[in-house]
């Protein structure tokens, strides 16, 4: 498949539905990769089933606070950087890029790597939607180390980071992104097609151009961008969209602490659910969702705030006191919910005194009419009756 400028526009939307608030701005990306591709033509994604083994892939991405990127605009050179200093240190040519999460910037900023670069860009990635830490990746999960990694600020400084495993590797370049200035450029993960094929999460990327051209309502009509999304989400190896609250932003607090944008927005139900209140926490992107006191929603389950007018995402950086949203929730792919997964980007792993519960089981009479993937029948068909 062939990516090019309309495809990058989609994408910026729908990577930014998945990646539940965080990421990065998904404009800023999004002005990088449309430009990279004007300018040296469109970008080949591979399937990622259909690779070799022994192919050489790098993900590329930024890290740190999405507030800082936006005052500190990218060249589009600097996450370049970071892919020749790791290829120089391995001794070994990359043969392909990929994102390492599903969010704003990080995944179109492989876009703008391989239109530089020349190289292809894999359909997959690593977190299946946006998490704020570097070892939350089902490529550490099932057996990937994530170093040797190149950082890069935007001032030409580069460090090569090996660490003993992947929680190290997340402390010490949360470390260095902190002392250039808060925001980072980043090539990690180095492996193998055999290894994509094992740990990643396939046709991400895809899905990302699909929602977003959904949501653009590019050849159709008729239906409000919230019911398209609800359709091109159903049967996916993600699960039915469900929308989970309507409302106004009535508070919002959020600080840039330790390299992340954290903090709580407060929203107040409109229509259907006037009279209730949600609460939503994030730590870049959204972690858990509370209408009043009940639990609705929590990672991995992805949890995305969208104006109400256009059902365009709403990243955590841009969130602003007034603004008139409408909440969803996306169930995400099997892989991500497995015991050893849980542990690294559940509930808890944040503080939170619960464990998590699929929103398949939440909201039972909601999915209980919903086409779900086989693997998500197969597991709740008995609870959802």
């Amino acid at each position: 498949m062939k990516v090019g400028v309309e495809d990058i526009k989609c994408l910026a939307i729908g990577a930014a539905i998945l990646g539940a608030g965080g990421g990065g701005d998904p404009y800023v990306g999004m002005m990088m990769a449309v430009k990279a591709i004007e300018e040296n033509g469109d970008v080949t994604l591979l399937d990622p089933l259909s690779i070799d083994d022994d192919m050489f892939i790098i993900p590329t991405a930024m890290m740190g606070a999405p507030t800082i990127m936006n005052e500190r605009i990218p060249s589009g050179g600097e996450t370049i950087k970071s892919l020749h200093a790791l290829e120089k240190h391995l001794g070994r040519k990359a043969d392909a890029t990929m994102p390492i999460e599903s969010g704003g910037i990080n995944s179109t900023i492989p876009f703008n790597v391989a239109a530089r670069t020349g190289l292809p860009v894999i359909d997959a990635d690593g977190m299946g939607r946006a998490f704020p830490e570097l070892q939350m990746e089902t490529f550490h999960i099932y057996g990937i180390s994530g170093s040797p990694a190149a950082i890069t600020d935007e001032r030409g400084n580069t460090c090569i980071v090996n660490t003993v495993d992947n929680f190290q590797l997340e402390w010490i370049a949360r470390g260095i992104t902190i002392r250039m200035g808060g925001a980072s450029h980043i090539a990690e993960y180095p492996m193998t097609g055999k290894d994509v094929k094992a740990t990643g999460i396939h046709y991400s990327i895809s899905l990302g151009i699909k929602i977003g051209k959904a949501v653009r309502g590019v050849g159709v009509s008729g239906k409000t961008a919230l019911e398209r999304l609800i359709e091109v989400t159903e049967g996916t190896t993600y699960g039915k969209c469900i929308p989970l609250f309507k409302g106004k932003i009535v508070d919002l607090e959020r600080r840039t602490t330790a390299g992340f944008a954290v903090g709580n927005v407060t929203i107040e139900g409109l229509d259907e659910f006037q009279g209730k209140t949600l609460k939503i926490s994030f730590q870049n992107e959204n972690l858990v969702a509370i209408c009043d006191g009940e639990v609705i929603a929590s990672v991995p389950d992805i949890i995305s705030i969208l104006d109400s007018d256009r059902g365009f995402p709403i990243t955590s950086e841009n969130l602003r006191f007034g603004y008139r949203v409408q909440v969803v929730g996306i169930s995400t792919p099997e892989i991500m919910r497995t015991p050893e997964a849980l542990k690294v980007w559940g509930p808890r792993y944040f503080g939170y005194d619960f464990d998590f519960i699929p929103l398949e089981l939440r909201h039972k009479e909601y999915y209980s009419r919903a086409r779900l993937p086989p693997e998500k029948m197969v597991k709740y068909r008995d609870i959802l009756r």
